[in-house]
């Protein structure tokens, strides 16, 4: 009795290994309603890589406090920068979205590689998308976490949810996760060229601030590089610029929470420039890889009220990378290189 090479109950399989490219940023509301807030908040604060503060003691602060008085506020907030009558709403949602759309339509013509985009928190979610590009046929992932400098509450904690995902899995996909792009030379070209676009016509500022998210003072001396990334950032793009030392500010903003977190502050910075009656300030956020709520309503709302207020004169918020010809080319660069030995693109 001779065996059937393949029994009647075997699974099918695709009969082309196609790769599955996921872009990932950390999140949005799907609306700005105290609701959709508080469920938004809640996933995002729940993170143990976000909030490490023992988890009895947190659930407490969180669920009796923090989601009782937030979700209002940070919906107006929210409400400030909403794309009212559009279909994503959330800039950061839309321009994700365009990003992936983007590549999808540049890699067209190869049959093997599909593109999806996700969020770390909120939708659509990092399961659900994976499952997408599952259904595809894909055996196998890039995962591109849109964060230039590698923290522990950013990149880690999308990696996180893909291999957490990943152990759901019987037969396991093979998976690469990009590593952080700080001093990428594609990156810091990107980020000068879009400085030296935005004062084509226009007089040379007389300060640059480079904002970045801040981490907790206690996450850096813990061992996380966040800081070290940013400030070599920094200095990279200063040497592009050729851009005077003294003319420059690095600094870290959207702190919450009573503990010290990495300085100096954006919003205290932003303060002396205008007490010092700075004549012209640009300020530019190269750790965002797409506007977002801490780029368009911190600083291009909040950070230029602070600094006027105070005395400075010009202000000029300079737009994050997005989906422009210099972002576009920074992500098809890191795909390149990181798509090396399974798709030729």
């Amino acid at each position: 009795m001779s065996l059937k090479p393949i029994p009647d109950d075997h699974p099918s399989f695709p009969p082309v290994t196609k790769t599955g490219l996921l872009l990932v940023n950390l999140g949005t509301p799907d609306a700005t309603d105290k609701k959709s807030m508080r469920r938004y908040l809640k996933q995002f604060l729940s993170d143990k890589r976000v909030v490490e503060v023992p988890r009895v003691l947190w659930w407490i602060i969180l669920n009796g406090i923090i989601l009782n008085t937030r979700p209002k506020k940070s919906g107006e907030a929210y409400d400030k920068v909403w794309i009212k009558d559009d279909i994503d709403g959330s800039p950061l949602r839309k321009t994700t979205r365009l990003q992936a759309e983007h590549l999808a339509a540049s890699y067209k013509d190869i049959t093997n590689l599909e593109v999806a985009w996700a969020m770390r928190y909120g939708n659509p979610s990092i399961p659900d998308q994976l499952n997408y590009l599952k259904s595809l046929g894909c055996s196998q992932f890039l995962i591109l976490p849109m964060y230039p400098q590698y923290a522990a509450a950013t990149t880690a904690t999308v990696n996180d949810e893909v291999y957490k995902w990943a152990l759901k899995q019987r037969w396991q996909p093979a998976i690469r996760t990009v590593p952080p792009w700080y001093d990428n030379d594609v990156y810091i070209e990107a980020l000068a060229q879009s400085f030296r676009r935005q004062f084509m016509l226009g007089e040379t500022p007389e300060h640059l601030m480079l904002s970045f998210h801040g981490i907790p003072e206690r996450y850096f001396t813990l061992g996380d590089p966040y800081h070290c990334h940013c400030m070599k950032t920094a200095r990279l793009v200063r040497e592009k610029l050729d851009w005077p030392a003294e003319r420059l500010s690095v600094t870290f903003q959207s702190r919450f929470g009573k503990e010290p977190w990495i300085k100096p502050y954006t919003d205290e910075t932003l303060h002396k420039l205008g007490e010092a009656k700075t004549k012209s300030l640009a300020i530019m956020a190269p750790g965002f890889s797409a506007d977002c709520l801490e780029t368009l309503e911190e600083l291009a709302m909040e950070g230029q009220e602070i600094y006027t207020e105070a005395g400075g004169e010009n202000f000029t918020y300079v737009p994050c990378l997005n989906d422009s010809t210099f972002g576009m080319n920074v992500i098809y660069s890191l795909v390149k290189d990181n798509l090396a030995g399974w798709v030729d693109v």
